[in-house]
């Protein structure tokens, strides 16, 4: 019996080695089949050519690549309009910012390599900026250096900034550059107060302006943008500087975003005309009266920003502020949550999230603060670009973006002829604002 038993395993053990060697040939030629479409998608995707993964944070590069000045100095004199043939002269406040010259140097060679039409002036200490050169004779060819030794600290209030570093900071330099007719628009991550205080004195108001305004852009649910303005630079705002708030944010829309008649609200703690703040419900009426090319949708709530309800969204500095840092710390939020989530996973199921990494990318990419970067400051004559002080070479790339974008886009003349149509009615007797609803 035990011999008949053996010889039937003796049999059988064959054919038990042949299904064992089966399977796990099967499993090696499905792991490699699938390890290489991993690998072909991966290194045909954007994302993972310029260094960034599946809710991962953004990778430097090992191989840093830095900007050095022109040899010639060559200076860029641009005209007052620029067509689209012409380059785009950047002025970089190159010291500005958590790391800088470092990251201001990358962003602007990213910013480069996405449009060569760009032209930079670097301004900053060279003992620093030197160090840096070499790898990029393109950019190298595309940029000057105006040295300076003097820099705005992050901490530095306004007024000891305006003392130390009028004329001689390198904050100043980029924006004087403007001023001059040099550059085109200035690009800084440093100190805002100090920038905003800088700008005023060095680039002054339009002549129809009473104070400038910082505007920023936020994702929609509609896949598009909406403009926030001011986001930080006019507390306590009067019912006319909403209005006028209103007008620049609606050229800017117009500029940026191609929308030909851009509707506008007010940002509110309710869509009741009987609430809110004495200034708030003034602005209201005025544009709800007005007779500009403005299709005004009334008021609108914080839950509504990223609704795609309008594309202009007003409110003065403090609840602009507040509204903005909270929309940017719920995308953090989100992003990090996602990203522990996934961590937690086992393994198995990580490589089948891999399925869904489309998904993952494009919600990655709305709600990504960085390619979102950068705030314009409207109302100056001159545009006047602000980054995040701690943004890394891709954020302040798109920073540099936008600017170039204004720039092109004519951002000043629009603002200038809605601010003349508005004053020249206000003038006339007739209603002083938009009309539309």
């Amino acid at each position: 019996m035990f011999e008949s038993g053996r010889g039937v395993c003796e049999r059988l053990l064959p054919v038990f080695l042949f299904i064992r060697i089966k399977r796990i040939f099967v499993s090696c030629t499905l792991g490699f089949l699938f390890v290489g479409f991993f690998s072909w998608f991966f290194f045909r995707s954007k994302s993972f050519r310029t260094g960034f993964l599946l809710f991962g944070e953004n990778v430097q590069e090992d191989g840093k690549v830095f900007l050095s000045p022109s040899s010639a100095g060559q200076a860029f004199i641009p005209s007052v309009t620029v067509a689209m043939s012409e380059n785009v002269v950047i002025a970089l406040d190159a010291m500005g910012g958590d790391h800088a010259p470092d990251i201001v140097i990358s962003g602007a060679m990213l910013a480069l390599q996405e449009n060569p039409s760009l032209r930079f002036i670097f301004c900053g200490d060279q003992t620093q900026i030197k160090p840096l050169l070499e790898p990029c004779p393109e950019l190298a060819r595309s940029s000057r250096l105006i040295h300076t030794d003097v820099m705005i600290g992050m901490e530095d209030k306004p007024s000891q900034a305006l003392r130390r570093g009028r004329w001689r900071s390198s904050m100043w330099l980029a924006l004087d550059a403007v001023r001059k007719g040099e550059a085109h628009a200035t690009v800084s991550a440093g100190n805002t107060g100090a920038l905003m205080a800088m700008a005023l004195f060095c680039l002054k108001t339009m002549s129809t302006i009473n104070r400038p305004a910082i505007a920023v852009t936020l994702p929609n649910i509609l896949g598009e943008k909406s403009i926030l303005l001011d986001a930080g630079a006019t507390i306590g705002a009067t019912a006319e500087q909403l209005v006028e708030f209103a007008l620049m944010g609606e050229a800017m829309a117009r500029a940026l975003l191609g929308v030909e008649q851009p509707r506008l609200a007010l940002l509110n703690i309710g869509v009741e005309e009987a609430k809110g703040l004495d200034e708030i419900r003034k602005a209201h009426q005025l544009l709800k009266n007005s007779e500009l090319p403005i299709t005004y949708a009334g008021f609108i709530e914080g839950s509504d920003l990223c609704m795609g309800y309008v594309d202009v969204i007003v409110t003065e500095g403090f609840s602009g502020n507040i509204a903005l840092k909270t929309a940017e710390g719920v995308a953090r939020f989100v992003r990090t949550q996602l990203k522990n989530i996934w961590k937690k996973q086992p393994l198995w199921l990580r490589w089948a999230d891999i399925l869904f990494y489309p998904v993952f990318r494009e919600l990655r990419g709305l709600t990504d603060t960085g390619s979102m970067n950068g705030g314009i400051l409207l109302g100056l004559n001159g545009i006047v670009i602000k980054s995040h002080g701690g943004a890394d070479a891709r954020a302040f790339a798109s920073a540099v973006r936008l600017g170039h974008d204004m720039v092109r886009n004519g951002l000043l003349a629009k603002i200038e002829s809605d601010l003349a149509c508005y004053h020249g009615k206000s003038s006339s007797g007739q209603p002083g604002l938009v009309v539309t609803s």
